[in-house]
C-alpha cells in the first residue's frame, strides 16, 4: 500500500520525463558497463585462437576494469554534476562509452587483450551514469519520496539482466563483436532521447550548491561518509561484483549441468547460452526489487530493512559457501543473494539523501565509488578463490564475513543517527 500511494504521489509532483530519462540512461548505461562479464568466454575462446590464453587472473582482471574505473569515475562525474549539472555530464561521459564500443566493434577478433582493457576502461564511463542518474531524478522530488524516486532510477541495473538474456545469443549467431555493434546504437539512441527528455532541477526546486575541493575533503573526513561507504560497497559491490562474474561462475562450477538442461528442457544446446540464461534470472531479482527495497525502507526505516537484507545475504553466502548445493539449489541461493543485494541498494539510498542532501550529488559519487570497488574487490576476490584452491568456498566466505561487518557498523551507528540528524530528515530512519 505504502509502494502505491508513493507512485501516486509521484504524479503530482517532480518531472516525470526526467526520472523516465534518468532510467533509460542508467539502465542502457549499466548494460554496456557489464558487457564483458556474459561475453568472458566467448572472447577468451577468440583470443586463445589468436595464441592468448587467458588465466583466472587475467579473466579476473578484465571483468573488474570496468567496474574499478567506473568506481574512480563516479567521483568525477560527482563533481560535474556539482559543477555543470546532470544532464551535461551525462552527455559528455555517454560520448565517451558510444566511442569505446564501437572501437571494439571495428577492432572486431583482432583486438589485444591490452586493447581489452583500454575498452574496458572507457565502459567505466557507463558505471559512472550512477553518479548522474540518480542526482538528477532525486533533485526533483521532496525527501519523502526519495527512496521509492532513487529505487525508480537505480533500477536501471535491469540492464544487465539484457546482457545475459541477448549477449551469448547475438554472439553465438554474428559474432562477440556484434554485442558492442548493438551497444553502441542503442546507446547513441538513449544518447538523443537523453537530450530530449532530461531536464536539470530549476532553482526553485532544487538549488545547486557547487563545492570547493575542500568541501570535498571536508565530506571525506565526515564518518558517516565512510559508513555509507562500506554498506554500499556491500551491497552495490556485492550486487555487481556478482553479477559481472556470474557467467564465469556458472560455467566453472554447473557446466555439466546447465549443457544437459539446454539439451533436454530448454532446447538450447549452447551451453553459453543456458549460462546467460540463468545468470539474468538471478540477477533480474535484484535489479527489480531495488526500488523495493527503497519503498521498504521509507515504510519502515533504512536501519532496519539493512538488518534484514545483510542477515539474508550474510546467511545465505555462507550456505553456498560450505553446503554442496545441487545445480537448483545454487540457482534458488542466487537468486535470493541478488534479490536481497538489490533491496539492500534501495535502503542505502533511502538514508543517503536524508543525511547529505546538500550535497547529493557528490555524495552519490563518493559513495557510488565505493560501491565499485566492492565490486571490483569482489570479483579478484572470487578469481583469487578460483586461482588457488581451484573452487570458491574462501571467495564466499569473505565476502559473509564482510557483511556481517557492515551489519555491526549499523548496530555501533544507529541510535546516533537517529538522535540527531535523522531527528530532522524529514523521512524514517
Amino acid at each position: 500500500m505504502a509502494n502505491i500511494k508513493a507512485v501516486k504521489e509521484l504524479k503530482n509532483t517532480g518531472h516525470w520525463p526526467t526520472l523516465l530519462a534518468a532510467f533509460l540512461y542508467f539502465d542502457f548505461s549499466f548494460m554496456v558497463w557489464t558487457m564483458l562479464g556474459p561475453l568472458s568466454t566467448e572472447i577468451s575462446e577468440s583470443l586463445a585462437t589468436h595464441g592468448f590464453m587467458m588465466s583466472a587472473n587475467q579473466k579476473a582482471t578484465l571483468l573488474s576494469i570496468p567496474i574499478l574505473s567506473g568506481a574512480l569515475l563516479r567521483i568525477l562525474l560527482g563533481f560535474g554534476v556539482d559543477k555543470m549539472g546532470p544532464k551535461k555530464t551525462a552527455l559528455i561521459a555517454q560520448g565517451i562509452v558510444i566511442a569505446s564500443l564501437f572501437y571494439a566493434y571495428l577492432q572486431g577478433e583482432s583486438i589485444t587483450y591490452g586493447e581489452l582493457l583500454i575498452v574496458a576502461f572507457g565502459l567505466g564511463f557507463a558505471g559512472a551514469s550512477f553518479a548522474v542518474a540518480l542526482p538528477q531524478a532525486g533533485q526533483w522530488y521532496p525527501p519523502k519520496l526519495q527512496g521509492v524516486v532513487l529505487g525508480i532510477a537505480g533500477a536501471g541495473n535491469i540492464g544487465v539482466v539484457l546482457d545475459f538474456l541477448f549477449a551469448p545469443k547475438i554472439a553465438e549467431l554474428w559474432g562477440w563483436q556484434a554485442v558492442f555493434l548493438v551497444g553502441g546504437v542503442l546507446s547513441a539512441i538513449i544518447w538523443v532521447a537523453y537530450l530530449f527528455m532530461a531536464k536539470d532541477a530549476p532553482a526553485d526546486v532544487y538549488k545547486p550548491n557547487p563545492k570547493k575541493l575542500s568541501d570535498y575533503l571536508k565530506l571525506l573526513r565526515d564518518k558517516d561518509t565512510w559508513w555509507f561507504n562500506l554498506f554500499y560497497a556491500v551491497s552495490f559491490g556485492g550486487f555487481v561484483g556478482f553479477a559481472n562474474y556470474m557467467k564465469v561462475y556458472l560455467m566453472n562450477v554447473y557446466k555439466h549441468d546447465m549443457a544437459q538442461i539446454g539439451l533436454h528442457i530448454l532446447s538450447e544446446p549452447n551451453v553459453k547460452v543456458v549460462a546467460g540464461y540463468f545468470g539474468a534470472l538471478c540477477i533480474f531479482a535484484g535489479a527489480l526489487l531495488r526500488p523495493v527495497g527503497g519503498a521498504i525502507a521509507d515504510k519502515m526505516g533504512g536501519v532496519k530493512s539493512l538488518y534484514l537484507f545483510f542477515g539474508a545475504v550474510a546467511a545465505l553466502a555462507i550456505i553456498n559457501a560450505v553446503v554442496p548445493l545441487p545445480f537448483w539449489a545454487a540457482i534458488v541461493v542466487l537468486f535470493l543473494i541478488m534479490a536481497n543485494l538489490g533491496m539492500a541498494n534501495g535502503a542505502v539510498f533511502q538514508l543517503v539523501p536524508q543525511r547529505f542532501g546538500r550535497d547529493i550529488g557528490i555524495m552519490t559519487g563518493i559513495i557510488g565509488a565505493a560501491g565499485g570497488l566492492g565490486g571490483t574487490a569482489l570479483i579478484k576476490t572470487l578469481g583469487w578463490s578460483k586461482g588457488a584452491f581451484d573452487g570458491y568456498m574462501a571467495g564466499f566466505l569473505i565476502f559473509a564475513a564482510v557483511v556481517l561487518v557492515a551489519i555491526v557498523g549499523i548496530s555501533l551507528v544507529k541510535t546516533r543517527w537517529r538522535t540527531t540528524w535523522g531527528v530532522t530528515a524529514g523521512g524514517r530512519i
